[in-house]
């Protein structure tokens, strides 16, 4: 099987490598000839241009750096790739832009796919790197194995555009709690315990034990908020305390004073300051006009399979 791979960088470079050592033919491309060199001392083909890349290969991989440049791409991929090939950008893109284009390549008989990647450079150069799939489940299991070559944690989502979803959702996440983590660290620092004592101490607190997302399963993702592990009015009180704390040693509290008010909202619920204090996040749902219910023991056959 010729593998094609455009887009060589940070991230580019170290997975083509990878992906090169299931031991296919590779052709590839990047906007500098210099970026191939690795590749190209172990014995890929450099590219002078996208189209020679899409017309002589039966897969392409693509780590672009958004939208815009995954459009100029598929622009040249869908005028040169032959029917019965398939493409799977790794870029983090547009999960709208990434449906479209499906639709766009399936009338020429080509399967895309969105396969975002989560590891950062370290892990592209590691392979510790997760890949999201989305697209046809038929052509994602064809092409596993190599898949297998670029990251260690590979997973089917859904359908296309599913694996962008997710990829989204956890980098987000990542970056809220970062303001997060910003804000309350900086209050505790200006309220006079410093920043190394407060780290070892919070780091062993109850959550900084647990995996930032292993915390979803219990309460939320399955919509059930009792008995409480701890009540809804007591950590209100808790983050109120620390709202107060912020405004004593003049650090804004604009995250916390979010989550203060959601509490407040979710406080004056009949029956629920008795509940657990996750039972604000169902304020969103509502907001959002989705429900979500998981049912225990899916979530604990997820923790089984995956640790």
């Amino acid at each position: 099987m010729n593998i094609g791979f455009i887009g060589l960088g940070t991230m580019g470079g170290p997975m083509a490598l990878n992906a090169q050592s299931a031991g296919h033919p590779m052709r590839v491309h990047d906007l500098r000839e210099t970026a191939a060199a690795d590749l190209v001392e172990n014995g890929a083909t450099w590219a002078a241009s996208v189209r020679e890349v899409g017309a002589h290969s039966d897969i392409v991989f693509t780590s672009l750096p958004g939208p815009r440049e995954v459009e100029a791409v598929a622009a040249e991929l869908i005028e040169c790739m032959q029917p019965g090939t398939t493409w799977f950008d790794l870029s983090t893109n547009s999960p709208t832009v990434i449906r479209r284009l499906h639709a766009q390549f399936a009338t020429k008989k080509i399967a895309l796919l969105d396969a975002p990647v989560s590891g950062g450079p370290t892990g592209a150069k590691s392979r510790k790197l997760a890949l999201w799939v989305g697209g046809d489940p038929a052509v994602f299991e064809q092409h596993r194995g190599i898949l297998d070559a670029i990251g260690d944690q590979v997973r089917y989502i859904g359908p296309i555009g599913a694996g962008l979803v997710a990829k989204l959702v956890h980098n987000c996440a990542g970056y809220a709690i970062q303001t997060a983590l910003a804000e309350v660290f900086t209050m505790g620092v200006k309220a006079g315990v410093p920043a190394l004592d407060l780290w070892a101490a919070v780091r062993q607190g109850s959550l900084g034990r647990i995996r930032t997302f292993d915390r979803l399963g219990k309460q939320f993702l399955q919509g059930s908020f009792e008995p409480p592990e701890f009540a809804l009015k007591l950590a209100h009180k808790d983050v109120a305390l620390a709202c107060e704390l912020g405004r004593e040693m003049s650090v804004p509290m604009r995250v916390a004073n979010l989550a203060y008010a959601d509490m407040t909202e979710a406080l004056n619920r009949e029956g629920w300051g008795a509940l657990d204090s996750r039972v604000p996040m169902l304020l969103q749902e509502e907001r959002a006009g989705v429900s979500i219910k998981v049912a225990a023991e899916e979530i604990q056959a997820v923790i089984k399979r995956e640790g």
